[in-house]
């Protein structure tokens, strides 16, 4: 018997750009049509190309039963259109996907939720959808509720829920209820981070205990938790899948740009972290070192600068820009931002600035990862977020001072620590 649950053959989705399919026409059409200068509008509007783009292309790959697959890739690369086939939202334009077992999906915020039924109502019915009987759902609707949070808002209709009240009761019904498949689209940035641990935890149980899981994310650290293998899309395309540890090295891999490409493109955005992109972009960032020189490569304890340059859009009362440190993998080694030298928070009018930073180099050998961002501090909301502005090294011999990294110092960073003379203590 066969262990594979999804099957994909040949998909691909083509959307058109514009109203280009015909459409049913209403009563105000057709009195419109009637007009000879509506006509003469209708028909310069018709010789517009007929333009079309293939938000997937030839993805087939098989998943079994127990499966963790990460989705990862750039903006726009269709991960999400790859999901919502698979959730039976829209169908594919091309080729085909063969299901077997019960599909779960936590896609956006709220999908699939009735506004004017309550949550109560909300998780009979999404159970009811997925096929399960009531005696089913009952057995699991006092653990969705409890991991929601929202007891007392239970018999409350859903329009009236805030964001992250939609987002945990959500995540609950998708994760609880008892389905063969969960597909999961990073939506989970909207709660806080003691919610996201939770999610986590619940991921991580979910997959243990054999269910099918498709998750789709930014984060790079999450993926290599939970999944066990990976695909990477591009264009629509799968370019790489396999292993998820080296799937994710090629993608961040993939984000290298010579010292000559310091520009910020928009695929580098993470979109889902910026709360307001109408008041600061990053434009460029550049990394120097010691000498002053464009590189990616740094030696063993060398000093480096960063410089960012951006735009202000809008003018600003209180920003603060900051870079973040990780490693390959999502990690993070340390954050850093611009007020931490006492510089006060920007207060700017409408332009293009610059600010540059000096770090001093304590991290050990191995290939690393800079971040740059910016959040207003009044309203703690995200302006900018650029997780993986640059890629670099650091090499294990120092040019400078001729010193060669002690493999027995493992790690990230070199600790600063003083150490005190030996003292025979044999005698007190």
């Amino acid at each position: 018997m066969s262990n594979t649950v999804i099957k994909l053959k040949n998909l691909g989705k083509r959307y058109f750009i514009g109203s280009l399919k015909p459409r049913y026409k209403t009563l105000r059409d057709t009195i419109t049509e009637s007009l000879s200068i509506f006509n003469n509008i209708k028909k310069k509007t018709n010789n517009s190309k007929n333009e079309s783009i293939w938000a997937l292309k030839n993805i087939s790959f098989e998943i079994n039963k127990g499966d963790v697959l990460g989705i990862i890739g750039r903006n726009g690369a269709g991960k999400s259109t790859l999901l919502k086939i698979l959730s039976r939202i829209t169908e594919p334009t091309v080729g085909y996907a063969e299901i077997e077992g019960r599909v779960s999906s936590l896609l956006e915020i709220g999908i699939g939720f009735h506004p004017e039924l309550t949550g109560r109502e909300n998780i009979f019915l999404n159970g009811a959808i997925l096929g399960m009987k009531k005696n089913e759902i009952k057995s699991k609707f006092d653990e969705i509720v409890d991991f929601a949070e929202i007891e007392r808002f239970i018999d409350t209709p859903v329009k009236y829920y805030s964001s992250g009240m939609y987002v945990r009761l959500a995540f609950a019904v998708a994760a609880h209820l008892e389905t063969d498949i969960l597909l999961v689209d990073e939506i989970l940035s909207v709660g806080d981070e003691a919610f996201q641990k939770k999610c986590l935890g619940k991921m991580q149980e979910v997959a243990g205990g054999g269910r099918t899981v498709l998750f789709v994310s930014h984060n790079m650290r999450t993926v290599g938790t939970l999944c066990n293998s990976c695909i990477r899309l591009e264009k629509g395309e799968i370019v790489d899948i396999g292993n998820t540890r080296d799937v994710i090295n090629n993608y961040l891999k993939s984000f290298e740009i010579s010292s000559e490409e310091d520009f910020i493109s928009e695929n580098k955005r993470i979109n889902e972290y910026i709360q307001n992109d109408k008041v600061l972009r990053i434009t460029r960032v550049s990394l120097k070192n010691s000498k002053g020189e464009k590189t990616k490569n740094l030696f063993f304890k060398e000093p480096f600068f960063l410089t960012i340059i951006f735009q202000i859009m809008q003018s600003t009362e209180g920003a603060r820009i900051g870079i973040d440190l990780y490693t390959m993998d999502g990690v993070r080694i340390s954050t850093s931002h611009h007020t931490d030298s006492g510089l006060e928070p920007l207060r700017l009018s409408e332009g293009f600035y610059s600010i540059q930073v000096k770090v001093k180099n304590n991290l050990n050998p191995g290939d690393y990862v800079l971040g740059v961002g910016a959040h207003d501090i009044k309203t703690k909301l995200g302006l900018e977020h650029i997780p993986r502005a640059i890629l670099f090294s650091v090499n294990e011999f120092s040019n400078e001072t001729h010193e060669m990294h002690d493999a027995w110092n493992a790690g990230y960073v070199q600790m600063e620590t003083q150490w005190s003379e030996i003292k025979n203590i044999s005698d007190s």
